[in-house]
């Protein structure tokens, strides 16, 4: 007998998760969507981006990466040096045309 190995499924990038799989920002704040994520990014402050971007990890990456299966949005999320830069990466995803999606 022979078991494949079920792929994981890529989430839709402009629906939201399930309440167990929210992030939730150090100041209190929950997201549930990319589009709350750029937000939130665009209004952060230098203090709240170090909490969760830093040298020891990047809780931004590792959630869009975990949750949404979005690999690549991680990996150009961890090379990010502010949270203006990681919101104009997101909004890029969310913006980008359907058609080239199989490439995200």
């Amino acid at each position: 007998m022979v078991i494949k190995a079920v792929p994981k499924k890529k989430m839709c990038v402009a629906g939201d998760v399930e309440p167990e799989k929210a992030f939730w920002l150090n100041d209190g704040r929950m997201l549930k969507n990319l589009k709350e994520l750029a937000l939130a990014l665009e209004t952060m402050d230098a203090a709240l981006w170090d909490f969760h971007a830093n040298a020891e990890r990047n809780d931004f990456a590792n959630w869009v990466e975990d949750v949404f299966g979005q690999k690549q949005l991680g990996s150009a999320l961890r090379k990010t040096k502010s949270a203006k830069t990681a919101a104009k990466r997101v909004k890029e995803k969310i913006d980008a045309p359907k058609f080239w999606s199989f490439l995200m």
